[in-house]
């Protein structure tokens, strides 16, 4: 992706995460808003991992279920906003 093309890309809304209510992933709870540009997405997506990174570590030392599910789903926050991305990408091309 060069300069030019990551300036004009931006989400589409189909990244999702979160399963709804009957625990299927076809459900899903949350969805990336279309409009964002991509390097704020990536931005953004960059500092969730950031997390997942630090709660991981941290839940690893004190094995707290508590905090692997967060990053669990911070995990999949960050997944949506690059699938977004990717898919956006792949389109436009």
């Amino acid at each position: 992706m060069n300069d030019d093309h990551a300036s004009v890309l931006k989400t589409i809304g189909v990244g999702t995460f979160g399963e709804g209510p009957s625990g299927k992933t076809t459900e899903r709870l949350f969805r990336v808003e279309p409009g964002h540009s991509a390097d704020f997405v990536l931005e953004q997506a960059a500092l969730l991992m950031g997390c997942v990174s630090k709660l991981t570590h941290q839940a690893m030392i004190e094995e707290d279920e508590a905090m692997a599910c967060a990053a669990h789903f911070l995990s999949g926050m960050a997944k949506a906003l690059v699938e977004d991305l990717a898919t956006a990408n792949s389109r436009s091309q």
